[in-house]
């Protein structure tokens, strides 16, 4: 069977190496194969030349992690990425705070209704990227991750981080179930998914049943790679990710 969803990386998995070079990131992430990259920041770029970069080496963008829900610094970062084609906005996270209690999940909600119709508005679709601690807090039986997604606006998508809902005693495939196509971004990550603090490694190389999740989301746009750190050479497991992914048969790359 021949994968159809394409592969993309975190930039953020590069950040030490994009803060020295960005160009030269993107030049190693399009010879591996990508076909896109997920944004966290331009790092000095101007839109022009980025979009420039990316067009010479076969890259799209496939989203971009924004980090603040604040209005103008939203209008601000979608001026950015919509400057280099991109339509897809994900915010990043919010604090452990921001769900320690139902009613802290409620104003998060609020606060990601508002800041989807801002988008929504400029035809950007929002999403939002958990970690564990969506998943930890338990509400009336729920996890704050279900709580949040039933109390905020359907067109609010969820880009599911497999590695973390698993950190968080949670099994992905489930989260997934739950939300179906409102699950439209995975994030693929590995490692020994015992604690926050633990290492990762490539993709294919730890604890995590990658074949299995990635099978259960068929509306899934884009198998976003991202390994928060490793005590390997990143972008060799960046690499080895895409490798696995491809090789296997589960994401579908530009080779």
């Amino acid at each position: 069977m021949t994968a159809t969803v394409p592969i993309a990386v975190q930039l953020y998995s590069l950040r030490e190496q994009a803060g020295i070079d960005f160009e030269a990131v993107l030049r190693s992430v399009g010879s591996m194969g990508y076909v896109g990259v997920e944004l966290a920041g331009f790092n000095g770029l101007t839109p022009a030349r980025l979009s420039q970069v990316l067009a010479d080496n076969d890259l799209v963008v496939a989203s971009a992690h924004v980090g603040s829900l604040d209005a103008d610094a939203l209008h601000t970062a979608l001026d950015d990425i919509q400057a280099v084609g991109c339509n897809t906005a994900v915010a990043a996270f919010l604090p452990p705070a921001s769900f320690e209690s139902l009613d802290a999940v409620r104003s998060s909600a609020a606060a990601l209704a508002s800041a989807c119709e801002i988008a929504n508005s400029r035809g950007v679709s929002f999403g939002y990227h958990n970690h564990w601690w969506e998943f930890e807090n338990i509400f009336d039986g729920k996890a704050a991750w279900s709580h949040l997604f039933a109390l905020t606006t359907p067109a609010l998508f969820a880009e599911l981080d497999v590695y973390w809902a698993t950190v968080g005693r949670t099994d992905p495939c489930d989260a997934i179930a739950e939300l179906g196509e409102r699950v439209r971004l995975l994030h693929v990550k590995d490692g020994p998914a015992d604690d926050p603090k633990s290492a990762m490694v490539a993709v294919g190389q730890g604890s995590i049943d990658i074949a299995r999740i990635l099978g259960s989301a068929p509306a899934a746009t884009w198998h976003i790679v991202e390994l928060d750190r490793c005590d390997t050479d990143m972008a060799l497991a960046i690499e080895a990710s895409y490798q696995h992914l491809v090789g296997s048969g589960l994401s579908r790359g530009r080779g």
